[in-house]
């Protein structure tokens, strides 16, 4: 499943080619893409001006304006790998939002409008200016797109404020790279959690976007086995896990994320090649980049981890 470095290569894409263009209309080729849209999708977007392309964690949406309204041009945000999710958003903003999850397989292409339709293609979004297409490819349909009210979740007043999410997703926590994300709290709700650190990672309650690739990349920088338990975790551990995970999606969206197949691309369908770079992650065997040992692979809540036993070794009271 794409994780965040991936997915925000997607939204840069769809930043560039359609933001500030007004959808004509939107054809729904499999009512299973679009959930609890079915026979409304066209209806909902038609008119409607895409404002930007925004994400958190595995996340992407567009937001949309009124029908026949035309948001004034403003400048383009300067969208940098330290803070790649962006700027956040008056707190008072709202209205709603085309919401897309990629699942395991989704591709939103930007497509020109005469070339041939996909074989795995989904919905299919024309815009008024005859320009390209936006389509949704999915082979094995897990992903899907929605319009979703955007809402302003709740937080501390010295949290800043917090830009408007689709309601589907506000139970989500910030993803690393988001103003809002606080280390310090995020030390403290990790300790408490007493469970295995790479299950503190994967959990979207605590943090979003690190996935089971990014996750064990991570962990291997800071020298942590995945099954360290978190409450022995220091503080200051946790923060050097926190730059790590930072560091290295970083790292992979420079190079355009990490593809192993043809289904991960980006909106022009080119594939990433962070792949290339991975220090332990599907390197089973392999020798460790930082002494030599070779990779080993354990199983873990049905996937796998990859670490190195004598830089990451696991600890005798593990929490798998």
């Amino acid at each position: 499943m794409p994780e965040l470095p991936e997915v925000e290569v997607v939204r840069r894409g769809l930043e560039r080619w359609v933001s500030g263009r007004t959808i004509a209309s939107a054809d729904v080729l499999h009512p299973r893409a679009v959930r609890r849209n079915a026979g409304e999708l066209a209806d909902q977007l038609k008119g409607r001006e895409i404002r930007s392309a925004e994400r958190r964690g595995k996340y992407l949406w567009l937001p949309l304006g009124d029908e026949g309204e035309h948001a004034a041009a403003e400048p383009a945000a300067d969208r940098t790998a330290e803070h790649p999710s962006g700027p956040e958003s008056s707190h008072h903003v709202a209205g709603e939002a085309l919401l897309a999850h990629l699942g395991m397989s989704g591709q939103l292409l930007v497509v020109d409008p005469d070339a041939p339709l996909e074989k795995h293609l989904r919905v299919r979004i024309g815009f008024a200016d005859g320009g390209p297409d936006l389509r949704f490819v999915d082979q094995r349909t897990f992903g899907h797109v929605l319009v979703a009210p955007l809402t302003v979740p709740v937080r501390p007043s010295h949290a800043g404020p917090y830009r408007p999410v689709p309601e589907p997703v506000a139970h989500i926590a910030p993803d690393p790279f988001e103003d809002v994300f606080d280390d310090t709290e995020f030390a403290i709700r990790v300790r408490r959690r007493r469970t295995g650190i790479k299950r503190a990672l994967l959990d979207q309650s605590l943090i979003s976007g690190v996935g089971n690739i990014y996750a064990d990349e991570a962990l291997w920088r800071a020298r942590l086995h995945w099954a360290r338990p978190t409450e022995t975790l220091t503080t200051e551990k946790i923060a050097e896990l926190l730059a790590a995970a930072r560091d290295v999606m970083s790292e992979a969206l420079g190079e355009g994320g990490t593809s192993f197949d043809s289904l991960y691309v980006n909106v022009n369908g080119e594939s990433g090649y962070f792949d290339r770079s991975l220090a332990v992650y599907g390197r089973r065997d392999e020798p460790c980049r930082r002494c030599g040992t070779p990779i080993r692979r354990e199983a873990f809540m049905n996937r796998s981890s990859y670490s190195c036993p004598r830089c990451q070794p696991r600890p005798r009271d593990a929490r798998p």
